[in-house]
């Protein structure tokens, strides 16, 4: 019985796998629509208890709304414009990078860097760079030549709104139901793996976020304090990855080091870096994450890149969505194994 039981759970686990990987292009609205609903469910709670359960769906959907629409109109034109200026001065620092280095490296090692013809290089990467400068406008150059495209791309983003309404407003009914349908014989340790499942992610998602947030926004004005023409690129960049531990700010300090370097052809700039990047890691450690996320994540930094690389790999951007969610949920039950296995007889016989 007990063979039988493990044998339709590997068959389900398979169906369940194969139905994502078939079904990933369609699946984007639904899972992002979950994991907003999953983010935003803990604030409808709090309104429900002074209002109805619709009413506060209808508020905390429309407050969602109208802050991604505003960061989308405020940062995409921001983000294009940093690009562009990147691609029209990235010759004109390579220029000054040359003249800076050739006396340097012709001294300690010989190498006479002037000799090198650098127009290949330079065209090449401003040719990349207008190219991606220019993708908002190759983007709505694509929906314009194409209807079928822009009402692909509305129906998509509708479907996500409708979803994550109907799924706010049904959640706790939802969760009761899957509740039912537990074995009873195992219902104390299911419901003791899902809590901690629970807090797991909703430490990731509602914390670590606001601390991605949070850091690109240091990241972001601290080097426009500075004076750097691509701050925004760069801290946003730096604030994105950092869901990995150290490797926000690696990221941030090099790259914009180098940027200093290039844009301001002086030392002192490069300190003025390693200050904001300092001041926004300390602020990381000793502050944003224990108040926004605390210490319930628990997954090794190496753990959440194979993550990441796995989920995409295997199921594309619904992977990448999917993928530390899943982790976190597997580190959680491979601790309840461990427990139970370092208790059992098999361990502790001498």
């Amino acid at each position: 019985m007990m063979e039988s039981n493990k044998g339709i759970w590997l068959a389900l686990f398979v169906i369940f796998s194969a139905l994502i990987y078939f079904l990933a292009p369609i699946l984007m609205p639904f899972v992002s629509a979950a994991i907003l609903a999953y983010i935003a469910d803990p604030l409808v709670d709090q309104l429900e208890k002074k209002i109805s359960r619709s009413f506060a769906v209808s508020i905390v959907f429309l407050a969602l709304s109208l802050s991604a629409t505003l960061l989308l109109f405020i940062l995409l034109p921001l983000l294009e414009k940093q690009i562009i200026v990147l691609a029209e001065k990235l010759p004109l620092y390579i220029d000054r990078t040359q003249q800076y280095l050739s006396p340097i490296l012709k001294g300690q090692f010989g190498l006479d860097v002037m000799s090198f013809d650098l127009n290949i290089v330079k065209q090449s990467l401003t040719d990349y760079w207008k190219t991606a400068g220019g993708i908002a406008a190759n983007i709505v150059g694509a929906i314009s030549r194409s209807g079928f495209i822009l009402v692909g791309w509305i129906a998509s983003f509708l479907l996500m709104l409708v979803v994550t309404f109907y799924l706010l407003r049904d959640w706790d009914s939802l969760v009761a139901k899957v509740h039912a349908l537990i074995p009873r014989k195992n219902e104390k340790t299911i419901v003791m793996i899902t809590k901690e499942s629970d807090e797991v992610l909703g430490a990731f998602f509602r914390g670590q976020m606001l601390v991605m947030f949070v850091l690109a926004m240091i990241y972001s004005i601290g080097l426009m304090l500075i004076g750097l023409d691509t701050a925004l690129l760069i801290g946003m960049l730096s604030g994105m990855v950092s869901f990995v531990p150290y490797l926000g700010f690696i990221i941030g300090i090099v790259v914009a080091s180098i940027a200093a370097l290039m844009q301001f052809q002086e030392l002192m700039p490069l300190v003025f870096v390693a200050v904001v990047f300092l001041t926004g890691q300390m602020l990381e450690g000793m502050l944003l994450t224990p108040w926004l996320v605390g210490d319930k994540i628990g997954l090794h930094p190496v753990a959440v890149i194979f993550s990441v690389l796995a989920g995409g790999q295997l199921f594309g951007f619904v992977g990448v969505l999917l993928a530390l969610p899943i982790a976190a949920v597997i580190a959680v039950v491979l601790r309840h194994i461990h427990e139970r296995y370092t208790s059992s007889e098999l361990y502790n016989e001498s």
